[in-house]
């Protein structure tokens, strides 16, 4: 299946679900970022469970989905976790909700503990092949990264600058198969959200900075991107409540206790 035709069969089933789900309430659907859709999920409930007439749907399917999804009408809230919103964004209205770290992951049981950028970019360009070039054991390096259309993919490669990703990388479709494959192979390394962090996985220090909500809130830990929801038009309505309520106190603190970081 083409990235294209991927795109409007998603697009088709985010119009079945709307128009099939939440009868005699009104429905809100959220479409895009899968390292926030847990997130979102959380939230909706939190909030759904305080408003009994709103019925809110949250699907995955990638930043690029959910730009396109709030573009065409399909989601009336498209969530994107991007440094810089592309031009199909222009004529949707962003909304920076939360802030995510993303975490550069290997196995636990590999013995590196720190990567400079440069050596992040080189391993991920294929340049860097063997873990004791960077201080490992001898063992070739599985790299481990993103679909294209990724928010996070896209953000990692913002940030790291000059990522021409090596031809045999295993690629992911989602922060939640990166990890369950870093956690498999003791010489693979990844990226994904830091709000996705467990144990069976081990984040990196980057340029001696850890992965950590502290690192990250003092401005130390580099590799940060916004999360968007994007709204096609006026922010208004119940989809404004919801949004207000994601930006209150309350929902800041959910955010943050989940494993994520405030909007500002």
């Amino acid at each position: 299946m083409t990235k294209k035709t991927y795109l409007l069969y998603f697009i088709l089933v985010l119009i079945t679900s709307f128009w099939g789900c939440g009868k005699g309430k009104t429905s809100i659907t959220l479409a895009g970022s899968t390292a926030f859709q847990p997130f979102a999920e959380k939230l909706a409930e939190m909030y759904m469970n305080i408003h009994n007439d709103i019925s809110i749907t949250v699907q995955g399917g990638g930043s690029a989905v959910g730009i396109q999804a709030a573009n065409s009408g399909a989601a009336q809230i498209g969530m994107a976790d991007l440094v810089i919103l592309p031009e199909e964004a222009k004529n949707l209205t962003p909304t920076i909700i939360a802030q995510d770290g993303i975490a550069v992951v290997v196995n636990p049981k590999n013995n590196v503990v720190n990567l400079t950028t440069d050596q992040v970019r080189d391993i991920f360009n294929g340049k860097i092949s063997n873990w004791m070039e960077v201080g490992g054991i001898d063992a070739p390096i599985t790299v481990v990264s993103r679909e294209a259309g990724s928010g996070t993919r896209s953000s990692f490669e913002e940030i790291v600058k000059d990522i021409n990703l090596k031809r045999d990388a295993l690629i992911q479709d989602s922060n939640g198969t990166i990890r369950e494959t870093v956690a498999n192979d003791a010489n693979s390394i990844g990226y994904l959200s830091h709000g996705l962090i467990n144990s069976k996985i081990k984040a990196l220090k980057v340029d001696d900075q850890e992965c950590t909500t502290e690192s990250i809130l003092a401005g130390n830990y580099k590799l940060v991107r916004p999360i968007y929801f994007l709204v096609k038009g006026n922010i208004q309505g119940e989809i404004k409540n919801f949004i207000d309520y994601i930006l209150s106190a309350e929902g800041q603190e959910i955010i943050k206790s989940s494993g994520l970081l405030p909007a500002k």
